[in-house]
């Protein structure tokens, strides 16, 4: 059986082009206004390769930190905390706050889930006035314990 060799090389000219770039990319990519770009290098959190003209570059990688702060900021993290966990070598994760931020979690999910029940049991109550109703007035006392944090 004879060998078959196929000596044509295909480039993926994507992944090249995406290996840098500009700050408009980015921005389109990921969503985010070229000014939080800007604001995020000046904290830190993101680095640029360089610049073409007067545009700024950056490696590929950048959308993967970028979503990681995404992520940090919708689960609680202030940029100064996820700036701590960012290092030149990756991400250097301080799992006692990753817990705190956790039961931080658990104890808003908690309290949430107590509004929406309190919600749902306002809309189906059947007292002639919600003052009228204990249950009603048991969730207004959480929500002046939990107005006085």
């Amino acid at each position: 059986m004879p060998i078959q060799v196929d000596f044509k090389s295909t480039v993926n000219w994507y992944r090249i082009r995406v290996y840098r770039m500009d700050i408009a990319e980015v921005a389109s990519a990921s969503g985010l206004p070229a000014s939080t770009l800007r604001y995020y290098e000046d904290k830190g959190l993101i680095r640029s390769i360089g610049r073409v003209g007067l545009r700024r570059q950056f490696s590929a990688n950048v959308l993967e930190r970028l979503a990681l702060i995404k992520l940090g900021s919708r689960v609680g993290f202030s940029l100064d905390e996820m700036l701590a966990m960012f290092t030149p070598d990756g991400p250097a994760i301080d799992r006692d706050l990753l817990t705190a931020k956790a039961q931080a979690l658990d104890a808003k999910i908690q309290e949430l889930t107590l509004m929406r029940d309190g919600l749902r049991h306002a809309a189906a109550c059947t007292a002639p006035s919600h003052f009228e109703c204990p249950k009603f007035l048991r969730i207004l006392r959480f929500a002046q314990r939990w107005r006085d944090r």
